[in-house]
């Protein structure tokens, strides 16, 4: 049973997604929802390349050694899907961290160019049991918002630093309060003691240092690393693990990294992995039932809707129409032959954050009646309203 406003109800009902018995476990988006994926994505590369983060890419499959030498093949092959190739054994990408590896590995690195950040939305996929499958909450395909920073040791402080702000500032653009644990070496992880000791007392001391509350949880990181995991809190007050940061000093050491220090010595960069949304799927998810379906102007599929009385305010409407589009507002115009009441239930159905109505009185005096979701209504210029819903 489907309850009220759970995200599969409201992706049903403003058509932003969709699961076919096709393809269990890997949504289709419609259009609407490629807007709000779309806008999300987009936020997502402003706020990394202002912050020194180059975006990359890397393939969704690569072959059977390399997950081998990952240690993915000893410790997460239950999770993964397989391929055959010409008589050579693939697997699709579980994450995306060896692809960011073998990148950083095809040239001679400096420790002058170091950090180095990539960015990555990077499309994975992971087995789950189709009974445990949810919508968007818990799928087998998403796109993950991978970073990958490979650092020298003296610059492990600053980039976490930098990190948790960051994480900090994206939450705090939708409004989500949130909790943090730092997470410990399981027992199925790999490398020596010592090194687990050292990333895991880096990932304390920065939290400390930053003043941030925090929840231990033994036993419970990476096989690969100690994490601290970001808990957001939504509008009904429940909490989702979405933002993860890792601290990994055993990868670079299985693929060989290296970086030529300051003594013309080769050393081995520690590599933090980040994700700030976690899974851009599971974060639309949240974000539906956070709103229940009534997106800010910027998400929202349809930024307004233009309302005429009557028909002989088409002309009109059509023109107020075409300004905003060049306006770069996502607009529609409702001119069916239907009774006006109508027309406005359907926008209120919709979650339209503005309904522009147009009468007499709006095309006499070269105004619009803008109304909100909360019914409050004012008249402005199609100048105005353009200054009003950009601001």
């Amino acid at each position: 049973m489907i309850i009220k406003n759970n995200h599969q109800k409201l992706g049903q009902e403003l058509e932003l997604f969709t699961t076919l018995e096709e393809a269990p476990g890997m949504p289709f988006f419609l259009p609407n929802g490629m807007i709000i994926r779309n806008e999300l994505e987009a936020y997502w590369k402003q706020i990394h390349q202002a912050s020194g983060y180059e975006e990359i890419k890397t393939p969704i499959m690569m072959k059977q050694h390399m997950w081998e030498q990952s240690g993915h093949w000893d410790h997460y092959q239950e999770n993964m899907f397989f391929s055959s190739v010409e008589d050579q054994s693939y697997a699709l990408k579980p994450m995306s961290c060896p692809g960011a590896v073998l990148l950083y590995n095809r040239k001679r690195r400096s420790y002058r160019e170091l950090p180095i950040r990539y960015a990555e939305l990077g499309l994975v996929h992971r087995y789950e049991q189709s009974g445990s499958l949810n919508g968007l909450l818990r799928v087998r395909s998403f796109t993950q918002d991978d970073a990958h920073l490979f650092v020298r040791g003296d610059q492990i402080e600053i980039e976490l630093e930098r990190v948790l702000d960051l994480v900090d500032h994206v939450y705090s653009i939708f409004g989500f309060n949130y909790h943090v644990e730092l997470s410990t070496r399981p027992d199925d992880s790999m490398g020596s003691q010592e090194s687990w000791d050292h990333a895991e007392s880096a990932l304390e001391f920065v939290l400390k240092k930053k003043g941030v509350q925090y929840k231990l949880n033994p036993g419970d990181g990476a096989f690969y690393g100690p994490k601290i995991d970001f808990h957001i809190q939504d509008s009904k007050g429940r909490s989702w693990q979405c933002g993860t940061i890792q601290l990994d000093f055993q990868m670079p050491e299985k693929f060989d990294c290296s970086y030529v220090d300051e003594k013309n010595e080769n050393q081995t960069p520690i590599l933090i992995h980040r994700a700030i949304y976690g899974a851009i799927e599971r974060f639309m998810a949240i974000l539906i039932e956070h709103y229940e379906g009534a997106f800010p102007f910027w998400l929202a599929p349809v930024q307004a809707v233009i309302l005429p009385i009557h028909s002989s305010h088409g002309t009109f409407s059509t023109s107020v129409l075409r300004t905003l589009e060049i306006a770069g507002i996502r607009i529609k115009l409702d001119d069916r032959n239907e009774k006006f009441g109508l027309r406005i239930r359907a926008a209120q159905k919709q979650k339209i954050p503005y309904m522009l109505v147009i009468g007499d009185k709006e095309v006499n005096n070269n105004l619009i009646s803008v109304r909100d979701r909360d019914g409050e209504q004012k008249d402005m210029t199609v100048e105005e309203f353009i200054q009003f819903a950009k601001n």
